[in-house]
């Protein structure tokens, strides 16, 4: 039975291509995501009853990259976050650049975190910052809010700028650190991804505010690994493997503890030809490998 693993068919030309050397790998882009948590499984803006449970958007169909695929909150580095002054709480610069495996540029790491609590605001309508060190703010709707919002979206307005200008501190301690994986190298667009954890905030609810998604949800992390293994929903590699590695883990605060064992090794793909087949495989994640015949394309979506 296939599972909702996302694989587009024009993949085996692209592998094939870059052996050959007809293609040349495109420098990846720093991006961030948060897997947002609540002690509470329901669909919905706000999660209730007893369970873990974790945020998810569904890319739109017509979206180039992962189309119709379940996600999390996240996108790009925005590069003016390397060396804006930003009012910080929780762990040093320093210790940040270890944890993310960037201890030789602490701007980049600055700005990694920063691209996790922006997009989690931008595309979830959650704030991972308060007023001072150890608070958070526990309202982000109203018109002004959406305002500063639409702005950062749109690149006019800098996150530094954004927290200055509403005298607010970004709460890192609120974060942890959970995996990192780095798009194929066959892929036109790529991305290295430093995937995070947090709890939502008391008092915010979550809204679908991204252009990007077409449904959100509240759920299991069993459950979503469920429905993509029925193949009913369509996921990347990282999105079912942070899925499964939730699994074990029973309320928002034994992941966060758990966030900082967790190995951030980058996860790269790996293609090779073997007597004629294409295999595609992701060290240390074997359910995703797959196994291509010389000349066959599988379908978008499906396990071979």
């Amino acid at each position: 039975m296939s599972n909702g693993q996302w694989y587009p068919p024009e993949w085996p030309d692209r592998i094939r291509a870059l052996a050959s050397g007809e293609l040349t790998a495109a420098a990846p882009k720093r991006a961030a995501t948060v897997l947002l948590l609540s002690d509470g499984a329901a669909e919905g803006t706000a999660p209730v009853g007893a369970g873990l449970s974790v945020h998810m958007l569904r890319r739109r169909a017509s979206m180039a990259f992962a189309g119709g695929a379940y996600a999390y909150p996240g996108g790009g580095v925005d590069p003016r976050d390397d060396d804006s002054l930003v009012r910080w709480a929780g762990p040093s610069l320093a210790q940040w650049g270890e944890r993310l495996g960037l201890p030789d540029d602490l701007g980049a790491a600055q700005a990694v975190v920063c691209a996790a609590v922006r997009e989690t605001f931008e595309e979830a309508g959650v704030l991972l910052a308060g007023p001072t060190e150890d608070t958070v703010v526990d309202d982000t709707t109203g018109e002004d809010w959406e305002a500063d919002r639409q702005a950062l979206v749109a690149r006019e307005l800098a996150f530094a700028e954004f927290l200055d200008r509403r005298k607010l501190v970004l709460r890192s301690d609120l974060l942890g650190a959970w995996a990192r994986w780095i798009t194929p190298e066959f892929e036109p667009r790529r991305y290295d991804t430093w995937f995070f954890v947090a709890a939502l905030p008391a008092g915010q609810r979550t809204r679908n505010a991204s252009t990007e998604a077409d449904r959100t949800v509240w759920i299991a992390p069993a459950e979503a690994a469920a429905g993509y293994d029925r193949g009913e929903l369509l996921m990347m590699p990282p999105t079912v493997s942070t899925l499964r590695q939730l699994q074990p883990y029973g309320t928002v605060a034994e992941v966060l503890t758990g966030a900082a064992g967790q190995d951030m090794t980058p996860v790269l793909a790996q293609a090779r030809l073997v007597g004629g087949e294409l295999v595609l495989s992701w060290p240390g994640h074997d359910e995703f490998t797959k196994h291509i015949p010389a000349g066959e394309t599988p379908a978008a979506g499906g396990a071979q």
